[in-house]
């Protein structure tokens, strides 16, 4: 066939496509290109919402789970088939400070029948954000734990960095045990591992700098929090690394995360010795502010308020950290806030030990990768990232409810706007949704073996009213819908430039259709563009606007 006839043949349809005047697609599937990972289906769970979907790739319900409740945050679909999830039991201490606290546990099995449950909910304590379900079948909580002023002063705490209490963070593990219990079978609490410099006539009192392995007492992000907030450390994450036995958390309100030691005992981890390290429940690792232990200043904070740190299981940055950089107080202003995912290499050796040079912060001092389109990327509470086989990343961007998938070029290959909003399904063509955010979201392949003996069928999109499916995984590349009254783009085939048009534009990328990046743009809320293709070879070429795919560009000379 003659190239040019092919060209032009393609590009009537997309044009005329795109000027049918269909109603502009704005929840549920935004578009799909050729490199999103298809083989497999993505789990979420609106934090308005008591339902958890499971949806393909061309955002079809697969699956629902219900609950009673909430999120309260975290979920995971189990090699069993079961679902774990936490559910959020409104806990008047916390939720009033600490956002969505949690509180209760569930187990549920493909028909939602809950087959288990355990609350931590009490004036005094509550499950928070996240759990982290292990090998042996046990669960990791992430608790806030409340400290009384009295305890707090008796311990070096500064009193104007008090008001009516104090919450830290506690780690218990979970074994369950029939329907409605669980055994504590690991304890570990940061109160145990504090230093300070304030008062020497009280317990902890040292050199802050000497002792990265405590965290500081008196340390407050003021930039990110009131002196006196109860949630002083905002503990947001936990995972499990079973090959090193450690875990890793997040606290979010001093920009940083930290690695301890799982092989010790409850007793062990309440003291500075023993477990295979022989650093007791220290710190073994912590990076993202230096400053938060005296080896540096505000200007050497890397995180900024960060969620979800990840252990990379495979691919060129395997063993190594994906992090959720939410990226308030990023910069002068929050005009300069922007989100990003960044990847990290600890200075860790074969024996699970990390390494640090007297007087100075831990490593890396540089970011091994990251991504950061731009200002429309950011999130300023919750979201997450998932390193996928295929170098992919499922990112989620939280408070939009936006999940998208990225390939190694950073293009966007797949993009999902959350249609639930405020618990329930709205129609398509739905715009400016508030109450929309999604904590996170997972992918699980095709073969996972949560999957053995079901019969995945997917069905109608999750949103109402949805308009006919273009989608179709057995013909990856499906163009995504064009909003004709939104983007316009000419001339179609372009020869040595194309215009492109939008409301607030961001960013302009041409990429081929293997995902190679020929054009990257950054514009400051401009309305059009002029786009020099000059240098272009000829050929079809992806254009994406502000992070989304929206059509098919030819370029021949």
């Amino acid at each position: 066939m003659n190239k040019n006839f092919y060209i032009g043949f393609l590009l009537v349809a997309i044009l005329f496509y795109g000027n049918t005047g269909v109603q502009a697609q704005t929840i549920g599937l935004l578009s799909h290109s050729i490199g999103s990972e298809d083989d497999g289906y993505v789990l979420f769970s609106p934090e308005s919402s008591d339902s958890t979907y499971l949806i393909d790739k061309c955002g079809r319900k697969v699956h629902t789970w219900s609950s009673n409740f909430t999120p309260g945050l975290d979920f995971y679909l189990l090699p069993d088939g079961t679902l774990l999830r936490t559910g959020n039991v409104y806990n008047p201490v916390f939720d009033a400070i600490g956002g969505t606290a949690g509180g209760i546990i569930e187990r549920f099995d493909w028909n939602s029948n809950r087959l288990w449950h355990y609350v931590i909910s009490s004036p005094t304590e509550t499950q928070n954000h996240d759990i982290c379900y292990m090998p042996n079948g046990n669960i990791l909580v992430a608790i806030w734990e409340v400290i009384s002023d009295s305890a707090a002063l008796a311990n070096g705490r500064r009193p104007t960095f008090l008001g009516s209490s104090l919450w830290t963070a506690k780690i218990e593990e979970l074994q369950p045990i029939g329907t409605d219990s669980a055994k504590i079978v690991w304890t570990w609490r940061v109160w145990d591992h504090l230093i300070q410099d304030y008062d020497s006539t009280k317990p902890n009192y040292g050199v802050v700098a000497d002792h990265p392995e405590l965290l500081n007492f008196n340390y407050v992000n003021l930039s990110a929090i009131p002196a006196t907030n109860s949630d002083w450390l905002h503990f947001n994450a936990i995972t499990y690394n079973p090959a090193l036995d450690q875990v890793m958390i997040s606290f979010h309100n001093n920009d940083e995360i930290y690695i301890l030691d799982h092989s010790t005992d409850s007793a062990q981890a309440a003291s500075h010795n023993g477990g295979v390290h022989n650093k007791g429940g220290d710190f073994l690792y912590r990076w993202g502010n230096p400053g938060a232990y005296n080896r540096g200043s505000t200007s050497d904070i890397k995180f900024y308020q960060q969620h979800d740190p990840t252990w990379i299981p495979y691919g060129p940055y395997e063993n190594q950290i994906m992090v959720f950089n939410n990226g308030y107080g990023r910069g002068a202003s929050a005009l300069d806030y922007a989100s990003s995912v960044d990847i990290i290499a600890p200075p860790i050796d074969s024996a699970g030990n990390y390494t640090i040079a007297a007087g100075e912060p831990y490593g890396p001092s540089e970011l091994s990768w990251t991504y950061q389109p731009g200002h429309f990327f950011y999130s300023q509470f919750m979201g997450g990232a998932q390193p996928l086989t295929s170098g992919n990343v499922l990112i989620c961007n939280a408070m939009k409810g936006q999940l998208f998938e990225i390939n190694p070029a950073k293009s966007i290959v797949w993009n999902y706007q959350d249609p639930v909003n405020s618990g329930v399904p709205v129609a398509q063509g739905a715009s400016g949704l508030t109450h929309a955010s999604v904590y996170r979201c997972t992918f699980y392949p095709s073969d996972y073996p949560g999957f053995s003996g079901q019969t995945l069928v997917p069905g109608e999109p999750i949103e109402l009213n949805p308009l006919p499916g273009t989608c179709d995984l057995n013909a990856i590349g499906s163009p995504a819908r064009i909003n004709s009254d939104a983007f316009k783009m000419m001339p179609n085939p372009a020869n040595n430039s194309v215009t492109v048009e939008t409301d607030d534009l961001h960013t302009v990328q041409l990429t081929d259709i293997t995902g190679r990046i020929f054009i990257n743009s950054t514009y400051s809320h401009s309305n059009s563009a002029e786009i020099n293709t000059t240098g272009l070879p000829d050929g079809m070429y992806i254009v994406c606007i502000n992070g989304i795919n929206y059509q098919h560009l030819a370029v021949q000379h």
